[in-house]
């Protein structure tokens, strides 16, 4: 029941498309700046239907990865996960499409307060997610370690959840409280987040006898 999860959120947003279409204005808001403003405009037809386009995409391309990894055994390992992956990208998704429908319909959508807690609470959720993974060469932390390393790879992620958690709440704080400085926040966090964990991923390496 759970695969087809997506094709309901799917549906879903084009659903919300059909029913404010005709209140969308020829030219709509669909990209905002750092500080809540609108800096980007698409004609009504591709702001109403471009998000719901990427959704099936993204469906259509996560359903087929596993048929083409090289490691795809594994993935019957982490099923359960690869499938709540899909469907958390997918609702997130959904909801971004519907701040922007609702925001092109004349609501007061404050965009820097709802986005970077929204984009938080997606990297929480990927964080409780992403231990449960096992090797492969599309889903989770991939450096060189990892992937020639399934030692490497057990305990970057399993520290990399918690810590992915970590990131999510300080993007959730950063959002309602310093919405101004929320994307410095996100920037130097994720590039501090992937500095450690390669490194981290690299000590562990280096200590697996089985290493390839």
């Amino acid at each position: 029941m759970r695969k087809w999860i997506p094709a309901v959120l799917i549906l879903a947003a084009v659903t919300a498309s059909i029913l404010v279409y005709p209140q969308l204005p020829e030219t709509m808001p669909t990209h905002w700046s750092a500080s809540g403003e609108v800096n980007g405009w698409s004609n009504r037809l591709w702001g109403a239907w471009l998000l719901p386009l990427i959704m099936a995409v993204i469906w259509v391309i996560m359903r087929a990865i596993p048929h083409v990894d090289p490691r795809r055994a594994n993935y019957e390992k982490f099923a359960g996960m690869y499938d709540a992956l899909i469907i958390l990208i997918l609702l997130f998704m959904l909801a971004m499409h519907i701040v922007v429908l609702a925001a092109a319909t004349g609501m007061q959508v404050k965009m820097d307060r709802i986005v970077m807690p929204m984009v938080g609470v997606l990297l929480a959720a990927i964080g409780f997610l992403i231990p449960r993974t096992h090797p492969n060469w599309f889903v989770g932390i991939r450096t060189p370690w990892t992937l020639t390393s399934d030692l490497s790879w057990e305990k970057t992620h399993k520290l990399g959840g918690p810590l992915f958690i970590a990131f999510g709440a300080l993007m959730v704080a950063a959002g309602f409280f310093a919405p101004e400085q929320a994307i410095w926040v996100l920037v130097i966090a994720a590039v501090a987040l992937v500095v450690f964990l390669f490194a981290y991923s690299y000590q562990v390496w280096k200590g697996d006898p089985l290493k390839r």
